[in-house]
């Protein structure tokens, strides 16, 4: 079977794959299964599960959004705030089980807090878009650039 591969200079048909902010979350979800090889009890096993879907959420949300309008992919951006925050709480308890090291609860904290940034950044973007140009729509599969494409 031949693989066709996307030239660095073209733009996918799925928008939201060609945003760092979708390629951020992905590191996140990448990082968090590398970090729970083997949960030991099935606490630890509910607690990464939960741990997971939450990360996945994210990387979901943001792409379930990028085909939407401008409000709509607030909506999904504030839906991928969330998650954020419920992976720093299940960071805190992971770290607190002794299931992740200093070094690595630190790290999930700056990815998270960089991820928090970066879905603030692209937030105030759409709203400032909004009130500028209140009937435009955020196109992905194939459709015109944004201000939220162009992040």
């Amino acid at each position: 079977m031949e693989t066709t591969t996307i030239p660095e200079n073209e733009s996918s048909f799925f928008r939201f794959e060609d945003l760092r902010i979708y390629d951020k979350s992905q590191e996140y979800c990448s990082w968090i299964m590398k970090q729970f090889p083997e949960p030991r009890t099935e606490c630890q096993k509910v607690l990464v599960g939960s741990f997971c879907h939450s990360a996945y959420d994210m990387a979901l949300n943001i792409a379930e959004g990028s085909s939407r309008n401008r409000a709509q992919m607030e909506h999904y951006l504030k839906i991928a705030k969330t998650a954020i925050r419920e992976c720093v709480v299940y960071s805190a308890v992971a770290h607190n089980d002794g299931m992740l090291t200093d070094e690595q609860y630190d790290r999930s904290r700056e990815l998270l807090m960089e991820l928090t940034r970066m879905v603030g950044a692209c937030i105030i973007s759409l709203q400032r878009g909004t009130s500028r140009r209140s009937n435009d729509s955020v196109e992905s599969e194939g459709g015109e650039e944004s201000a939220w494409d162009k992040e």
